[in-house]
């Protein structure tokens, strides 16, 4: 552990359960004395049961995870200005565009009333449809933001542009959670037409599909098993799940397929 560490391992345990509890990232800063930016760090980590002060080393620019988070990028420079001219619905490769969007959950029956409804956020990538989904406490910037930044650390590929409704969550001043996720990792913003959510349909579809197939369909005794439940029905959707849009020839595609597709492609004509 670095002599200089301000967040032990108790300590990051006791920011993810105050955070759980309803505490604002803000006033988390504030406590213990660190950036907003850490504390969205140490939640992000904790969220996959990771609590241990880490090395400042970054292997993953040793990865292939690497590799194609940045395909895109260059794919971007050779196309240069042609990229720009692609239709919204029509998008050429992963990560161009990732479509945004939230939901309030229902109560878990039994739930202390007293408590927030927990929020559904999704992110469902243009090309590829690959599904990214959690549940957060709250439909605030700070869960937004939360989750954008997981998000990054987990897709294999970069984000260019997150397309989302005109939601507070997503929609606010430089200093809000979410705008400041983007900026700082060169992330384009855009915005369905106001008070026209329904051009956002890809993500309000894949909600949707998500509450009938996954979070109505069985009852759950707590948050974490409601939790638990949903990741393993975005591991089905990604990679077992055929759709009809991920067609090669009559033969439909997972979205793990289509991203394996365009990655084999790429290397085949760097050789």
């Amino acid at each position: 552990m670095h002599k200089n560490t301000k967040l032990t391992p108790v300590r990051r345990r006791e920011i993810y359960d105050l955070w759980l509890s309803g505490t604002k990232i803000t006033h988390l800063a504030q406590q213990f004395m660190v950036t907003r930016k850490i504390i969205r760090k140490v939640i992000k980590r904790a969220k996959m049961g990771d609590f241990s002060v880490h090395k400042s080393i970054n292997d993953r620019y040793r990865s292939a995870f690497y590799g194609l988070k940045h395909l895109s990028k260059t794919e971007k420079r050779i196309k240069g200005k042609l990229a720009k001219k692609a239709k919204r619905y029509e998008k050429d490769y992963p990560g161009e565009m990732v479509h945004f969007d939230s939901k309030i959950l229902p109560r878990i029956k039994g739930e202390d009333k007293r408590l927030k409804r927990e929020s559904l956020f999704v992110a469902i990538d243009d090309y590829s449809r690959h599904l990214f989904a959690d549940i957060l406490p709250d439909k605030s910037m700070e869960s937004s933001g939360v989750f954008l930044e997981t998000l990054i650390d987990l897709t294999p590929y970069k984000i260019e542009c997150a397309y989302s409704d005109n939601g507070t969550e997503f929609k606010g001043t430089p200093e809000h959670d979410f705008v400041w996720v983007c900026n700082e990792n060169g992330i384009d913003q855009k915005f369905t037409r106001v008070r026209r959510p329904q051009t956002n349909g890809k993500a309000e579809r894949v909600i949707r599909t998500i509450m009938e197939e996954c979070l109505r369909t069985k009852f759950f005794t707590s948050r974490k098993e409601r939790q638990e439940f949903l990741h393993a029905f975005v591991h089905f959707y990604n990679t077992k799940r055929l759709h009809s849009a991920l067609k090669q020839g009559k033969q439909k595609l997972t979205p793990c397929q289509i991203l394996q597709m365009y990655l084999d492609s790429k290397l085949d004509t760097t050789l």
